[in-house]
């Protein structure tokens, strides 16, 4: 029998959007190197609407976006400026320290997708930002459905999307029936239904729920009983417990503090994305409300 953790996503806005944001929670910071996972909509958007999130920072991770309906904007401080639509994918990496914008490009309809963070080893968090878009991926066919592979490797195709650690993610669509998905018994899963019901074992999970499988399985059954929509998201456990605080992944307080200070001040580390959004500040930390 498969052992499932199911944890319940919170709910919060995020640039006028509604967002149901599955980790990190406080039992469960990071699912291998994945360390943030929002949910976004699906809502209705229309004129003038969707997502608006003005120029803020990253550092040691990458900004993972996948649009299922709907369309944004990106604009960053190295000079990239690129839309998305869905079955696209989206990947920055900040090291150590970029900043972005996204944007509504007039888009009306439905706004549907993930916004997915990966923490950085050490090896690479503190090295060059860059940014990759790709507009066509790998899919794996399945016995009832298909699998877009975003990062990693999964069912004999491999994304050629950069990645800094053994981590991997992919959009899987299901019809009825089942399928039983082989994995690598290193690694631990997190399973995010996007849209429709899937049991994993004895467990159902709907949206707004994690579930999460630790190391020790080698495969996972999934049943449908109609059509669904999901993300897995697995990866060798992280070498760390990372500190994530606003948009920073660090390791202590000090990196954090350094970060946000240079960010309300200004400085060149970040550089200016170019986006006429209002420039989010750093709140105060808790550690720190000075």
């Amino acid at each position: 029998m498969v052992k499932i953790e199911l944890s319940d996503s919170h709910r919060a806005t995020v640039g006028g959007q509604r967002v149901r944001r599955a980790l990190p929670m406080r039992a469960r910071r990071t699912v291998g190197a994945w360390c943030f996972a929002d949910h976004i909509g699906p809502d209705r958007i229309g004129s003038g609407g969707g997502l608006g999130i003005g120029p803020h920072p990253h550092i040691g991770l990458q900004t993972v976006t996948w649009l299922v309906a709907g369309e944004l904007l990106h604009r960053d401080s190295l000079g990239s400026v690129q839309v998305i639509r869905p079955g696209q994918l989206n990947l920055m990496t900040a090291g150590r320290g970029i900043s972005h914008a996204e944007e509504a490009t007039g888009h009306r309809g439905e706004m549907h997708g993930m916004q997915l963070w990966v923490a950085q080893p050490d090896s690479t968090r503190n090295a060059a930002p860059a940014f990759e878009h790709h507009s066509e991926l790998p899919r794996a066919e399945l016995p009832n459905g298909s699998a877009t592979v975003l990062i990693g490797s999964f069912g004999g195709v491999g994304s050629t999307a950069r990645r800094d650690t053994e981590h991997f993610g992919v959009e899987m669509v299901l019809g009825r029936g089942t399928c039983v998905v082989p994995v690598r018994p290193d690694d631990e899963h997190a399973i995010i239904v996007m849209a429709g019901e899937v049991s994993v074992g004895e467990t159902a999970v709907v949206p707004g729920k994690l579930a999460y499988l630790g190391p020790g399985p080698d495969e996972i059954p999934l049943v449908a009983t109609g059509s669904v929509r999901l993300m897995l998201l697995g990866g060798v456990p992280f070498e760390t417990r990372p500190l994530i605080w606003w948009n920073f992944v660090a390791r202590d307080n000090g990196e954090v503090d350094r970060a946000a200070d240079a960010w309300n001040d200004g400085d060149e580390r970040f550089g200016d994305p170019g986006s006429e959004l209002a420039r989010v500040a750093a709140p105060r930390r808790p550690w720190n409300p000075a």
